[in-house]
């Protein structure tokens, strides 16, 4: 396996440098079987992951927007010792049809890296970069959206490459 990159800088550079051949990988990976890509998916995930501690980045709270359920309002407002309805005025915006996101980007509770409710995080926040989840090849585009900004992502991927026998 390739060594393990997590400068930021260099990842943002490659990206870019990479442009073509992602979008090439992409169309490969639409002829592999799903079921066995999202084997090695989840195996280069767990060991990856396991090697980069993501208090060091915090580019996804940099950069995503996260949806909240109601439960979770609850569960934080909790952790807060505040009211629910507290938490949605000053955390929360809601849309017409119901469906919650955290109102600003970055995220509040971030402290420079830092998530500041780690414990009581949001599920969305938890499972990025849902490179654990079944169907890794349908979600490829949504993936490559970060391959640029999360470092998780960005090895995996590139050790997928190499997994795959994908030619550049």
């Amino acid at each position: 396996m390739i060594p393990i990159q997590t400068d930021l800088s260099a990842i943002a550079e490659t990206a870019v440098d990479n442009e073509a051949e992602n979008d090439s990988f992409r169309e490969f990976l639409k002829g592999q079987d799903g079921d066995s890509i999202d084997k090695i998916v989840h195996e280069l995930n767990e060991n990856i992951s396991a090697k980069i501690d993501c208090t060091q980045c915090g580019n996804c709270c940099k950069s995503l927007m996260i949806n909240i359920t109601g439960e979770e309002i609850n569960g934080l407002a909790a952790h807060l010792q505040t009211t629910p309805v507290d938490v949605k005025q000053k955390y929360v915006e809601e849309s017409p049809g119901g469906k919650m996101i955290i109102n600003t980007i970055p995220c509040h509770f971030l402290d420079k890296t830092v998530c500041t409710i780690y414990e009581h995080r949001f599920t969305e926040c938890r499972e990025f970069p849902h490179l654990h989840r079944p169907g890794f090849v349908n979600r490829l585009f949504g993936t490559l959206m970060y391959y640029s900004m999360c470092p998780i992502i960005f090895n995996v991927v590139e050790a997928l490459k190499m997994e795959t026998g994908f030619k550049k």
